[in-house]
């Protein structure tokens, strides 16, 4: 029992050096961008990237994970996405940012599903929530500080905060090689399944197909919120690495709180269906207000609501779908992470593309998806509640 502790807090490091390494850069790349003449089509397509290799290759991560054992795939991950984003510092010409990105990516899905597996592994059902809760708040608290670090950590050099987030997926790496224990998967036999095409298929036919659907659009104007605010803040305020670092912590810091403390009591006054509808049109304001504000505390404010109104969105969803799956737990979480993924790769991209344009259509854009998304969501659990009344 005291291994499995001590294998889950180990798994929380890989975890949590993973997503720090994904904050720490966001504050460093506009500035870093412009080295090589780039702007926000290059961030846009960068962090789009990402996302595409994580939806190729997690169903082939977990699955692999089931028959080389997940220890083999956590470890190969980490190697590969700590090289990876070092190579990124060291990089001299853009296509080979946009080579070194897709390998993070695919560094990542090699991490996080097996992670989740192994966990699930080590747990009994009694204990997997709980378990999965630690792992969550690990990611969270990446994504809280690694801005901040990022931003600390460009004041030594532009290349540096790259250099650090790589050497820690290394670490990470070499710590789990040596000191995680090798378990035998709790899978008795590998099931093949269909490719990814036929699962994202038979998807259009389930009963939550509009909850994926929101997922999808909900991640979409998110990454599209996210994925510009830094080039925003730097070409529109003048911000510094430090000065864009410190809005994303702080609003990452809200978040995790509100995650931690007031979610459970949330759910259940207003249960989780209030809870997206309020989040996605908080989300859709705030973002609209982004256009109209100025000033660096009034900025701080609206970004922070932007990060609270995410917070509730995301578990309020993934409760929702699981809820409604039944017994296609496994396929409908698969699902979720597989539209997510592609709202996080379509986002960005077009993001980035729109604020080569104008620097304010992202956020026009993403308010419209957003509001969009809030009415489609209405429309659907007003049909719900019907069906169930009838």
């Amino acid at each position: 029992m005291r291994s499995n502790k001590f294998a889950l807090f180990l798994l929380m490091f890989d975890m949590f050096m993973t997503f720090t390494a994904v904050g720490l850069i966001i504050p460093v790349m506009p500035s870093y961008l412009k080295t090589f003449g780039a702007a926000g089509q290059a961030l846009g397509f960068i962090i789009a990237i990402i996302a595409f290799a994580q939806f190729l290759f997690s169903p082939v991560a977990g699955n692999l994970s089931d028959r080389y054992g997940r220890k083999n795939l956590i470890v190969f991950g980490l190697f590969v996405n700590g090289l990876s984003q070092i190579l990124f510092g060291l990089s001299t010409d853009l296509w080979m940012l946009f080579v070194c990105r897709f390998f993070t990516g695919v560094g990542s899905a090699f991490i996080v599903p097996p992670v989740m597996a192994y966990a699930a592994d080590i747990t009994t059902v009694q204990e997997r929530g709980k378990a999965m809760g630690w792992i969550g708040a690990a990611i969270s608290l990446g994504f809280m500080i690694g801005p901040g670090i990022g931003g600390f950590l460009s004041n030594v050099s532009l290349h540096f905060p790259f250099y650090f987030g790589g050497s820690g997926a290394v670490l990470a790496g070499i710590l789990s090689l040596v000191i995680l224990p090798s378990i035998k998967p709790s899978v008795k036999e590998q099931v093949k399944g269909d490719n990814l095409l036929k699962q994202m298929a038979r998807s259009f036919k389930t009963s939550y197909f509009v909850l994926l659907i929101v997922v999808f659009v909900f991640s979409f104007g998110i990454a599209n919120f996210q994925s510009t605010l830094s080039m925003f803040l730097t070409y529109k305020f003048h911000f510094t690495p430090n000065d864009i670092a410190i809005v994303l912590t702080v609003g990452g810091f809200v978040g995790v709180i509100v995650q931690s403390f007031a979610l459970d009591k949330l759910f259940n006054l207003f249960g989780e269906m209030k809870i997206i509808l309020f989040g996605l049109l908080l989300a859709a304001l705030s973002m609209f207000g982004m256009l109209y504000v100025s000033g660096f505390f009034i900025i701080l404010l609206v970004a922070t609501l932007f990060s609270t109104a995410t917070t509730l969105i995301r578990p309020a969803v993934n409760t929702l779908i699981s809820k409604t799956a039944g017994s296609e737990q496994g396929y409908a979480a698969g699902m979720n992470n597989s539209y997510m993924s592609l709202g996080n790769m379509i986002g960005p991209a077009l993001a980035g593309t729109l604020f080569d344009w104008h620097m304010s259509l992202p956020f026009m854009f993403g308010t419209i998806i957003l509001l969009g998304c809030f009415f489609l969501t209405l429309s659907w659990a007003k049909r719900a509640a019907t069906r169930q009344h009838a």
